[in-house]
């Protein structure tokens, strides 16, 4: 090729048919070196129009199978397709090592209807890259991530990696099947919430791989009896302190602990062992990092454009905007992404109730009204709506979670309803009334026995789950031990008494790491959890009481079966504010438990109860145990029932209560 006088062009004269379709171009460097590669441009267009359209309507659920780098063999050509979505962009190219990140190598082709950019590079392995892009307005240039990048590089580096074909072969075939088929809601679902940066570290402090997190964290979770294990998010963020919640990378897991085949052994390992993994997710916001979604094309795209409704100005980060069509497309695919490619079997969606207000922590002059003059975000619900049918169609037997704090109405209810669609609803008012109540010294306790009664009243409006949370342990709330009122015995027994009350309370149970074996402090991100705190004798204790109530659970329908149903409650005594107790009957359509529960240090001897039917009774559970380093009081034999009325019903029997401590008690078959 020769220079085209008085310009910077250059040009090869051909006769017509000369040149291949495909043509390679021969360059020489400075150094004398021979670069040999086929020119990108000799490639037309590989992007489906229909499919662009679809994401551009928002109806596309597949969208990294669109958009992102993506392995491609054109007419026996190998190389990759780059395809961004850049509307406002006035030029946007791929660089990388390849092209010494030089955006005139390399730019883009637009699809200028969709705001799409697309080019075929022939030739590259995995490597790192990145988008340049100039701001059609002002003409500077940012680098960005590749928004549905499957890898990144390692923090602080943020580059996309020219993904890998996954090598895993998954052997939890009987697993999906059975998930497919099964009902979640009427089984046992006790989680355990895991942070993977800090539950345990390698001896020099640095992370462990998510391979040998699967070995020990599946045989400890195991051991204990859960039936699921929670993530706090695992997508690429450059900050180890947000604890995954400000991602930049949505469809990469985090090179933190491995690559992306690393994680599917994860999940496939725990599944093996017949324990589900559930991940957190974060369609609420994002973070301001300049190489990331914020003005991603130079102008706001991800997140609204309007400044009252573009921030969170709590956690100073920007608002996805649930207006525009392409990022439901992106969020929707995302999800199902997680759910699909790494066998995921459910997602809890982080700070739902910021999606669904419009005013959501901002003063009156901080937010603006909806088209009706409310503070509902409709966009907002529509895309929530959409997004639980999208999973519900396109992953059968996966339950999505809310984190909705406040009172809206139908949040597990189906959306053909008028609800939002979700599987399941954290119970934030359980968790705050029964914080609440704990802390207080038994002898106040008394006078507030309806923060325990309280919550019956509408446990079955939703689906709830119980949830203790990491939230819970951390900004001086002090761990769930350190809340607990009296001397150390007595702290030990008002958790175990918790525990006991979350487990025989309707509806699915989570608890975050280290509560287990009672930490004494609040939850540190940047460090192992306290693993000698866990053989010592009351700590101990607690972690065998936990593990007992997984297996009380798992061997009782009643404590399981109508969780989120009616007929799964009724209260024996919720009046006995004097003594501090309450009474209830867990039912399911085999069984019924009785559960009795005492909140003050004070033994109840000859404490009478009202029983539904005549029989023996035999505690089966009781968490004053001496097993969980109680003090072993309780009701070793078997208890008859005498036909003495008592408040409402024809028999009633007498036991012992043990002091700060619930039993379970079981009627004998004849």
């Amino acid at each position: 090729m020769s220079r085209v006088e008085g310009s910077d062009l250059f040009e090869f004269l051909a006769e017509p048919g000369a040149i291949p379709a495909h043509y390679r171009i021969i360059r020489e460097d400075d150094s004398g070196y021979r670069h040999i590669n086929h020119d990108p441009y000799s490639f037309w267009s590989m992007l489906k129009p229909d499919e662009m359209e679809a994401f551009h309507q928002g109806e596309h659920r597949y969208a990294q199978n669109l958009l992102g780098a993506r392995r491609h063999s054109e007419d026996g050509i190998e190389g990759v397709i780059f395809a961004v979505w850049a509307p406002n962009a006035g030029r946007v190219s791929v660089v990388g090592d390849f092209n010494d990140w030089d955006g005139r190598c390399h730019p883009m082709r637009r699809h200028v209807a969709q705001g799409i950019w697309e080019l075929f590079i022939p030739g590259l392995q995995q490597e790192p890259y990145k988008y340049e892009i100039r701001n059609a307005r002002t003409s500077a240039i940012s680098l960005k991530t590749d928004p549905f990048a499957s890898a990144c590089e390692y923090r602080p580096d943020t580059a996309s990696l020219v993904p890998q074909e996954s090598g895993h072969d998954w052997l939890d075939g009987d697993w999906m099947k059975q998930r497919t088929a099964g009902d979640w809601g009427s089984k046992p679902m006790s989680v355990y919430e895991v942070h993977l940066g800090s539950w345990r570290r390698s001896p020099d402090g640095s992370f462990m791989g998510y391979r040998q997190l699967a070995q020990e964290l599946c045989a400890y979770v195991k051991n204990l009896g859960f039936t699921h294990i929670e993530l706090l998010p695992v997508m690429e963020h450059p900050l180890d302190e947000s604890w995954g919640y400000q991602v930049t990378g949505y469809f990469a897991p985090t090179s933190r602990f491995g690559k992306p085949d690393d994680f599917r052994a994860f999940v496939d390992h725990f599944h093996l062992n017949g324990i589900g993994v559930l991940l957190d997710w974060v369609p609420a916001h994002f973070p301001r990092d300049d190489h990331a979604l914020a003005a991603f094309d130079g102008e706001a795209l991800y997140e609204y454009h309007h400044p009252l409704k573009a921030e969170h100005r709590d956690w100073g980060t920007l608002v996805f905007n649930y207006e525009r069509r392409e990022v439901c497309s992106f969020l929707i695919s995302n999800a199902i992404y997680w759910l699909n490619e790494f066998h995921l079997d459910g997602l809890r969606v982080d700070a739902v109730a910021s999606m669904l207000y419009l005013d959501f922590s901002r003063q009156a002059e901080q937010w603006v009204p909806n088209i009706h003059g409310g503070n509902e975000n409709l966009e907002a619900i529509d895309f929530i709506k959409k997004l639980n049918n999208a999973v519900s169609e396109e992953c059968p037997g996966c339950v999505m979670m809310a984190e909705e704090s406040t009172d809206w109405p139908g949040v597990t209810g189906p959306t053909s309803e008028g609800g939002l669609g979700f599987g399941l609803k954290w119970n934030m008012g359980w968790m705050h009334d029964s914080l609440d109540y704990f802390s207080k010294d038994p002898v106040y306790r008394k006078y507030h026995q309806g923060l325990l009664t309280f919550g019956p009243m509408y446990v079955f409006n939703e689906n709830f789950m119980s949830p203790l949370s990491h939230d819970e342990v951390v900004h001086l709330k002090k761990s769930l031990l350190g809340r607990m009122p009296g001397d150390e015995w007595q702290r030990f027994a008002n958790l175990r008494l918790l525990f006991t009350y979350q487990w025989t309370y309707p509806g699915k149970q989570l608890i975050f790491m280290g509560s287990e074996f009672a930490q004494e402090t609040e939850w540190d991100s940047g460090s192992s959890l306290p693993w000698s705190r866990s053989q010592e004798n009351y700590p101990a204790g607690v972690s065998a009481l936990l593990s007992d109530l997984n297996h009380l659970q798992a061997g009782h329908p009643a404590l399981y079966q109508w969780d989120c149903d009616q007929r799964g409650f009724e209260w024996l005594n919720a009046d006995d504010v004097e003594q501090s107790v309450i009474s209830f009957i867990r039912n399911s359509e085999s069984e019924s438990l009785l559960v009795v529960l005492n909140f003050t240090p004070v033994p109840r001897q000859a404490y009478r109860i009202a029983v539904p039917e005549a029989g023996t009774y035999l505690e089966i559970f009781n968490s004053d145990d001496d097993s969980y380093r109680g003090s072993g009081m309780g009701n070793k034999d078997p208890l008859q029932s005498e036909a003495t009325a008592h408040r409402g019903r024809k028999h009633s029997l007498c036991l012992t209560l043990p002091p700060l401590a619930g039993i379970v008690l079981q009627r004998q078959a004849a």
